[in-house]
């Protein structure tokens, strides 16, 4: 005795996950073909199950796998087509347990629906024999930004980094896969971040048609891992990359500006227009187009194509790599724009959200560079601005409509301080000198130290004291950590201490008649100077070699 099996569907955009609910199941063999699978076992009850299942598209089985649980048998079928939409049986009235669709986990194909309802005609002699549609199993290892695959190699290898400026280098391994889901950098696109099993991926990057990724922990030829991928940070890239699409099929129907490059930023990108300049209208416009094709919904197409055929000399492009070899992949915005790219996209311009020109810079070579943020990001450009607004009404006490007057009034306030403040330490400075030279005790070395002051407040002390018998020596700053300092007399004496000095300061500086002054990263350490400066007049210090 045999019978068919209950079976639940789960359509994502690169997979089609059938589970067979059979508790306790036992001699399980699952074909899977191109066009076909068939699945048999026997379940507790010791009776032979069987599904023969034609399927709707085909499929890739090379990449296509099974995986056996207490409850049920997983299929995973990865689709010759990616983004290609299975049809929503279940959105007839005919309710099909077997065949059952989590719409949570659908992507969103707008404008197949018709193509969709004729194509679900070929499965209506199928599905028969089933009566009560069951809750969908947990799908979060499933998601179809996860891939199992195969190492192919894995070699020791470095990687160059740079973080706040500061460079260094990780030792680790460069790891090649059968396929992958991480996108190595290209096309202006950044590259992903993700998992092979639980080793993180530092870096993607592409070496001919290879993706290599960058790992601090060895994998074994051969074995097989679970690929995942950051999805934050690849789904803030697609919206970053659709929108550059989008904005530059724009400018250039509208205005005929070309891209001649664009950078996928951190935190703002910026798309270089070939156009000397922009005004504010052009600008306002391009905006406010972009925004209307996302409020429309337009799909985003992804097709592949040969270079011998006729469309590869109509779409858009800055031209192919010097290592391309096989075909051409497309992005098609329905009605908008064709153009020739590798990165990652969104399949509607409606996950883009939105779109913010925030303006333009002057670009190189008699070019504009226009700045962009889209999706998540105007989010939280939107949130830090807002943030930043209700500080500055705390502070400035006044509305946000009076921010701006208020911040210039400030600003002339600070610099008519700043002024007088000048004016009152040059004027400390000439007494600071006189109150000196008028001391019938006065000793051969001049030392002070003021927390506020500048170079200026220091030379004018120096020039007013005059250096040609005395020796001079000033700090400004923070006592305890870093300032400014300046040693000035006998060309041989400051010769001698001004390196020194400067040694013992634990700062930098430079010598040039008579004079040596510099930055103090260490002011505590003063008094070392000045008794050095003691020493040299009483004959007492040893000599620098």
């Amino acid at each position: 005795m045999r019978q068919p099996c209950k079976v639940l569907w789960y359509d994502r955009a690169k997979y089609v996950f059938l589970e067979f609910c059979v508790e306790n199941s036992r001699d399980v063999k699952v074909d899977i073909e191109d066009h076909k699978l068939i699945f048999s076992c026997l379940n507790e009850d010791n009776i032979q199950i069987y599904n023969e299942i034609e399927l709707y598209d085909r499929i890739q089985p090379k990449d296509s796998r099974e995986k056996r649980s207490d409850r049920s048998i997983t299929c995973f079928l990865r689709k010759w087509k990616e983004k290609v939409a299975w049809p929503r049986l279940t959105k007839e009235n005919n309710k099909f347990a077997w065949l059952f669709v989590d719409f949570d986990n659908w992507r969103d194909w707008d404008g197949e629906e018709e193509g969709e309802m004729a194509m679900a005609e070929h499965y209506m002699d199928l599905i028969n024999k089933v009566k009560d549609k069951g809750e969908p199993p947990s799908m979060d290892d499933l998601d179809d930004l996860d891939l199992l695959t195969e190492v192919v190699s894995c070699s020791p290898d470095k990687l160059k980094t740079e973080n706040g400026g500061k460079k260094g280098t990780l030792s680790g391994y460069s790891v090649i896969l059968k396929d992958t889901v991480l996108f190595p950098e290209g096309g202006g696109q950044p590259d992903d971040r993700g998992f092979i099993g639980e080793v993180p991926v530092h870096r993607v990057t592409r070496q001919g048609p290879e993706a290599v990724h960058f790992v601090l922990s060895p994998l074994d030829p051969g074995s097989e891992v679970l690929v995942k991928v950051d999805w934050g940070r690849r789904f803030d890239h697609m919206q970053q990359h659709s929108g550059q699409h989008l904005i530059t099929a724009i400018a250039d129907s509208l205005y005929g500006f070309k891209t001649t490059s664009w950078e996928l930023g951190r935190q703002r990108s910026f798309i270089e227009l070939d156009t000397p300049t922009m005004t504010g209208e052009q600008i306002e416009t391009i905006e406010q187009l972009v925004n209307q094709k996302i409020r429309q919904r337009v799909p985003v197409i992804v097709r592949v194509i040969t270079t011998d055929d006729p469309e590869f000399n109509q779409v858009r492009s800055r031209g192919l790599p010097d290592d391309h070899a096989g075909p051409v992949r497309i992005i098609d915005i329905e009605g908008v724009d064709a153009n020739m790219c590798c990165g990652t996209h969104v399949a509607n311009l409606s996950d883009l959200q939105v779109i913010k020109l925030l303006g333009t810079e002057k670009g190189k070579k008699n070019k504009t560079n226009l700045i962009f943020i889209a999706g998540e990001r105007v989010l939280k450009y939107a949130a830090r601005s807002y943030s930043m607004e209700k500080a500055l009404t705390a502070l400035l006490k006044n509305g946000p409509e009076e921010h701006i007057e208020a911040v210039e009034k400030l600003q002339k306030s600070v610099k008519t301080l700043q002024k007088n403040n000048l004016t009152l330490l040059r004027d400390l400075a000439v007494l600071t000198a006189q109150s000196y030279k008028n001391n019938p005790n006065k000793s051969k070395v001049f030392s002070l130290h003021r927390k506020e002051g500048d170079n200026e407040f220091m030379n004018i002390i120096a020039n007013e004291i005059g250096t040609e018998d005395t020796i001079v020596f000033l700090t400004v700053g923070d006592e305890k950590t870093s300032g400014l300092f300046l040693l000035a007399g006998p060309p041989e004496v400051v010769d001698q201490v001004g390196p020194r000095a400067a040694n013992i300061l634990e700062g930098k500086g430079a010598g040039k008649k008579g004079r040596f002054q510099g930055k103090a990263n260490k002011m505590s350490q003063r008094g070392e100077v000045e008794s050095l400066l003691q020493e040299v007049i009483n004959g007492s210090a040893p000599k620098e070699e």
